[in-house]
């Protein structure tokens, strides 16, 4: 969006490899993919048509009882992605030779009419503005904001995902064409169809993504199931592959023995779950000058109101706007930028945390609550 304002744009990519393999299922609001819909339509093509090539698409929201019959459902459609999908096709946008990899920041400084910023490999670049995009353990934010840290939510997103063909015949004909949930003590587990490593959005070539909320008490218990197979704690993830085997085994047993057939059979078939700590984050300031925090560097939603990636997009296209808006004029965007930013931010989280309260603490969660329909202004907005 900066590029197509004029700025020349230069992304600094902390790890030394393209980021294929990251994370699993997006649900996509529309500010997830605004930026694709008008430069297709600039291109002369429809919304439709950019749309089906990186989303799947399902029109029921249903729940099942332990038994695999139906305890609530309704019509209602949603759009989903894959992290893979949606880095691919916002990469082709961008010249990638202004996409640097394993240029880490180390330290970065503020002048007048400048920000100079000192990477890792000893080398240095200026910028008129500095955009700190590198997520919930964002080391921009903690040289900008030391005292701010993320706060545990007590539970992990146990995730992972199975080819849909792999799938017996009635499980994806239960799962194809539904967001489905099961509502467990203190729990709760989502089934949705995304797209294939490929790309591949054709119902039975797609990926089915599970994402299953678990209570984990804060200390030694998380600290032991954050623990790689090398030895080494994570403090935010463990990806695909780094979980250790008996606790990917106590999961699988656990989904025979409490879930819905169709479910527990995805968690059973997906080779390599892996894990996500859910945190409450959010910053007093997102402005500092000549430099900005966006995205989960700034507020890490919890997952419930699906509105993570919509809210990163959003905050980059208001930045662009109000860049616009002030002719350039640096410090001025972001002054104006700031304010309505945190609002949304703190709106969306506050949502977030309540929805995921009533399932993980309250036990208040209730199929068809229309409180609980996603969106990044509200639910269903």
């Amino acid at each position: 969006m900066l590029s197509d304002l004029g700025c020349e744009v230069e992304v600094f990519e902390r790890s030394s490899a393209a980021l294929e393999g990251r994370g699993a299922g997006i649900l996509v609001l529309d500010d997830t993919v605004r930026y694709l819909v008008e430069r297709a339509a600039r291109d002369g093509m429809g919304s439709s048509d950019v749309i089906g090539t990186v989303c799947s698409r399902t029109g029921w929201v249903r729940y099942l009882h332990p038994d695999g019959t139906t305890r609530y459902e309704e019509q209602r459609p949603y759009r989903f992605s894959s992290w893979n999908t949606m880095y691919r096709a916002l990469m082709k946008c961008f010249q990638p030779h202004r996409y640097h990899l394993g240029k880490e920041v180390a330290d970065f400084d503020q002048e007048s009419d400048d920000v100079r910023v000192r990477f890792a490999d000893g080398t240095t670049s200026a910028c008129d503005l500095l955009v700190c995009a590198d997520g919930i353990d964002s080391s921009s934010r903690q040289r900008l904001l030391p005292e701010v840290r993320p706060h545990y939510a007590g539970y992990v997103a146990w995730r992972g995902t199975v080819p849909e063909s792999e799938l017996s015949t009635e499980a994806f004909e239960r799962l194809r064409d539904a967001i489905t949930y099961q509502l467990l003590p203190n729990s709760h587990i989502l089934v949705y169809p995304i797209p294939s490593l490929d790309g591949d959005v054709e119902p039975g070539r797609r990926l089915m993504n599970f994402v299953w909320y678990r209570n984990v008490a804060e200390g030694a218990e998380l600290a032991e199931l954050m623990v790689d197979r090398q030895g080494r704690r994570r403090a935010v993830s463990l990806p695909p592959g780094a979980v250790q085997a008996h606790f990917a085994e106590e999961l699988r047993t656990l989904a025979a023995a409490t879930m819905a057939p169709p479910i527990a059979e995805v968690v059973r078939r997906s080779v390599e779950p892996f894990i996500q700590v859910i945190f409450d984050l959010e910053v007093p300031t997102m402005a500092f000058g000549r430099a900005c925090l966006i995205g989960d560097a700034a507020f890490a939603l919890r997952p419930h109101a699906a509105a993570g990636t919509a809210k990163a997009a959003r905050d980059g296209w208001a930045l662009a706007e109000m860049l616009d808006a002030a002719a350039g004029s640096v410090e001025e965007a972001l002054e104006r930028w700031e304010p309505g930013q945190l609002t949304l931010g703190r709106q969306v989280m506050l949502r977030a945390r309540e929805i995921g309260n009533k399932s993980q603490f309250e036990g208040t969660w209730v199929p068809g609550d229309p409180g609980l329909a996603f969106g990044l202004y509200g639910p269903a907005r």
